[in-house]
């Protein structure tokens, strides 16, 4: 492999990682407001809720409340670092 071929997937490998990051973080923020009950009208919180919800729900499908602990973005949290895991540990070999 050539070293500009190394770069590009070394920089690849960092953004991924980078984005996948920010999401689990995001996600993060997403339990903690469901413990507060935030202003809906604030964009912050619009804005994490539109960027979660759509990967929640189909999970909230399957995973009913326990006690009313809604536990969706915990299995999300774990997939998402399963499928870092994979995606970055493959690309890595290269």
């Amino acid at each position: 492999m050539s070293h500009m071929t190394g770069s590009f997937l070394g920089a690849i490998i960092s953004t991924l990682s980078f984005v996948i990051n920010i999401y689990a973080w995001i996600l993060i923020a997403r339990v903690f407001m469901s413990w507060i009950n935030p202003d809906p009208g604030n964009p912050v919180v619009q804005f994490i809720y539109r960027i979660t919800e759509p990967v929640l729900e189909p999970f909230r499908r399957f995973i009913p409340p326990i006690a009313g602990i809604d536990f969706s973005p915990i299995v999300v949290f774990i997939l998402i670092r399963f499928l870092e895991n994979l995606l970055l540990g493959s690309l890595r070999v290269y």
